[in-house]
């Protein structure tokens, strides 16, 4: 049956180029979630006033289509919608929301409202929307949730930001050792209120609460009823202490391959359960978090205001500017010499860039392995010694090409023959402080990826210029 299927749908592109069916496929990936028209359709609706037909599209939307709407829409569209529509909006909204956006739209709700949604939503969601908000507005907030979500969360907030017992979900199913496959597939019937509504993991626990290992629920399934727990294999697991840094817990994830894995306390009992889907949001704010910081950024300011915008932006421009002088008074250094040859300043751009470019290669294949534990002090020197090797190789593949063309442009094989030695330093130095200055932040304790690209930025700019204009002082005047 299943096959008659499949060959009853392939026709579908049957007997289509190969480009017109890579664009039919392109426009049904394109369908998939919300699209700017239906978005332009709705906002029209709210600027008319027609609430029925806002109603009417709310409820034809899931939970990230609303959250990509509310993302997109201005803050006037916005604010009509949470004043006329909140009851249409639940918790899985404001958790697919972009972090900043979604505390200025929490905060502009009423402490109650908020609680609501809070109390929709499973613990680790719960606490994410909760732990960026004003203290004082969360307090209120807490105040108005049941004692068990209220103490939950407290619970949660207590833990290290960006740490396991921050990520962990409170909600798992754990049964001891001696209960059978019947007494386990009956408390999950009996209990489908108090467990959680989607899993694939069984954990078994010890009669003092800690970790024997973990059952897929499709083992159970498959056994019989009277089979003890204790006599079907339990996949052993790594168990993730709460205090564990998130980066380190998605790399345990990744080593394993897990869906999910248990969280204990400091006495090893079982205290919660991080899933794959957590995992894949760590993975998704590490990266943007690297993106940023390279780029002198500490968070997107993409919903920000713009003074706010300017002022974030303006510590880290005004750093590039004092490193720019730095490079400019290297320049100084040989005005007499540029006066002389005015070719000199025509070419300069081009042993910057090229410095600049071959280490901000090197800089970014850094920044992530340190990130990702893929280079250490057991491997660092080899590493170095490889990017100073590739830096020069094309270096003197590069060297070789612009002394040619600076040759037969300014008919001067020596102007060449300069340009091609400060190209070769230049690219060495670039692979060589492109790792080092990184590995150094990291020993120091500094985010790589925050500060390494201003220092690399000075470094290749002083030394291409110092190594080409002396040169040029040295041999050509």
């Amino acid at each position: 049956m299943w096959r008659l299927l499949f060959i009853c749908k392939r026709p579908k592109y049957k007997g289509m180029a190969e480009n017109q069916l890579k664009e039919q496929q392109d426009d049904e990936i394109a369908e998939i979630g919300i699209s700017d028209s239906q978005i332009s359709t709705i906002v029209d609706a709210i600027d008319e006033g027609d609430k029925k037909a806002v109603n009417l599209a709310l409820d034809s939307l899931d939970a990230v289509d609303t959250a990509v709407l509310l993302e997109k829409i201005g803050a006037e569209g916005r604010q009509a919608l949470l004043e006329n529509h909140s009851h249409q909006f639940d918790g899985d909204v404001f958790v697919e929301i972009d972090s900043d956006l979604r505390k200025k739209i929490l905060e502009s709700l009423s402490p109650k409202k908020v609680a609501d949604y809070i109390s929709e939503l499973d613990s680790d969601d719960a606490l994410d929307l909760l732990q960026n908000l004003d203290p004082i507005f969360q307090k209120d907030v807490l105040k108005k949730l049941s004692g068990r979500d209220r103490e939950a969360i407290e619970e949660g907030l207590n833990f290290p930001e960006e740490s396991a017992g921050r990520l962990m979900q409170r909600e798992f199913v754990a049964i001891p050792e001696f209960w059978t496959v019947g007494k386990t597939i009956d408390y999950l019937r009996e209990a489908a209120e108090d467990i959680p509504e989607d899993f694939s993991d069984i954990f078994v626990i010890t009669p003092t609460y800690h970790v024997a290992g973990e059952i897929p629920l499709n083992r159970i399934l498959r056994s019989q009823r009277s089979k003890k727990i204790a006599e079907l294999v339990l996949d052993k697991i790594t168990t993730i202490p709460a205090s564990m840094d998130q980066e380190d817990v998605a790399r345990i994830f990744k080593r394993e391959g897990y869906a999910s894995a248990p969280v204990i306390d400091d006495n090893e009992r079982l205290i919660g359960v991080i899933t794959i889907d957590d995992i894949i949001h760590v993975v998704h704010e590490e990266a943007e978090e690297d993106i940023l910081r390279m780029g002198g950024l500490e968070k997107t300011d993409l919903y920000s205001a713009v003074l706010e915008t300017a002022q974030a932006r303006f510590s880290w421009l005004a750093i590039n500017l004092i490193t720019a002088i730095a490079a400019s008074i290297v320049i100084g250094f040989f005005e007499a010499t540029i006066a002389q040859i005015v070719a000199l300043a025509i070419l300069l751009p081009i042993v910057a860039s090229m410095g600049g470019n071959a280490g901000t290669q090197t800089l970014t294949v850094t920044v992530r392995a340190l990130a990702t534990k893929a280079i250490s002090s057991s491997n660092a020197l080899r590493m170095i010694g490889k990017e100073i090797i590739v830096g020069l190789i094309n270096g003197i593949i590069f060297a070789v090409i612009m002394g040619g063309i600076v040759w037969v442009w300014f008919g001067s094989p020596l102007l060449g023959g300069v340009i091609a030695a400060a190209m070769i330093i230049n690219m060495i130095t670039a692979g060589l402080f492109g790792i080092c200055i990184p590995l150094a932040l990291e020993r120091l304790k500094i985010d790589p990826a925050l500060a390494s690209t201003v220092f690399l930025t000075t470094m290749t700019d002083v030394i291409g210029f110092f190594a080409f204009l002396g040169l040029a002082a040295w041999l050509l005047v």
